[in-house]
């Protein structure tokens, strides 16, 4: 864990801050470079990156206010302290998708074609932004025990899951099957359905390995039942695509 990279008089450069906007910027700039490479709406696609970033951090934010809304109600400061943790990529996804359909719907842009397109750059970005969330310290895992690996953070004596660091790895793994099955021929929101699916699985699963989150019916947690409706309505999402395609 290591939260600061460096200090400069009074101000302080954050691991967090810094690796979440190089996921943000690295994701940005390929997605681009691509567009402009393919003559694939590169001006559009500007705009709406532009929109994922605006409205992608105020969803990120706003739902993990409201997870934790016992301690920004005592701490309301703190809810603008973004640079110190505290996005959840649920909240600042469906936020972000929902700005993007309504932008694509009134420029009469294919938003379906655009999501395969931009689907895998989502993965990428968010993987790095994962790295950010292990130098924090934050989404921390539960204690490991033998033969699984486990991390000692500072302050403690336990050995934890490093469940920031499987998540990267499952997007790392993401971004090239997604990447590998857009080379094929496929049917249009194919990739972005596959993305849907393959993302809410990774983090339903390493979310039993979590140890910040608080569970509620059934043992789940908030982001547990999210990705249930997702995958749900990913794979309703596929069956609905191919077949307006087929027709």
């Amino acid at each position: 864990m290591h939260p600061i990279f460096f200090e400069i008089g009074p101000f302080t450069i954050r691991s967090y801050g810094v690796l979440v906007a190089v996921g943000f910027f690295t994701a940005f700039s390929l997605l681009y470079l691509e567009a402009k490479k393919e003559n694939f709406y590169p001006q559009q696609i500007l705009d709406l990156e532009f929109l994922i970033l605006a409205f992608g951090l105020i969803g990120a934010r706003a739902l993990h206010i409201l997870v934790n809304l016992d301690f920004y109600a005592k701490n309301p400061v703190s809810i603008f302290f973004i640079w110190r943790g505290g996005l959840a990529f649920i909240g600042g996804f469906g936020l972000a998708i929902l700005a993007c359909a309504v932008f694509t719907a009134r420029k009469r842009l294919p938003f379906w074609k655009i999501a395969d397109f931009a689907a895998p750059y989502m993965a990428l970005g968010h993987a790095i932004g994962r790295i950010g969330c292990f130098f924090n310290g934050c989404c921390f895992g539960r204690p490991a025990v033998w033969p699984f690996p486990g991390v000692i953070f500072p302050g403690e004596a336990v050995y934890r899951h490093p469940t920031q660091l499987y998540a990267s790895f499952a997007l790392v793994c993401i971004f090239v099957i997604l990447k590998l099955a857009g080379e094929r021929r496929h049917a249009r929101g194919t990739i972005f359905t596959l993305y849907l699916s393959l993302y809410s699985g990774q983090r339903f699963i390493i979310d039993f390995l979590r140890g910040d989150n608080p569970t509620y019916a059934f043992g789940l947690t908030i982001s547990q039942f999210i990705c249930v409706f997702i995958f749900a309505a990913s794979m309703y999402l596929l069956v609905f695509l191919r077949k307006g395609n087929a027709k």
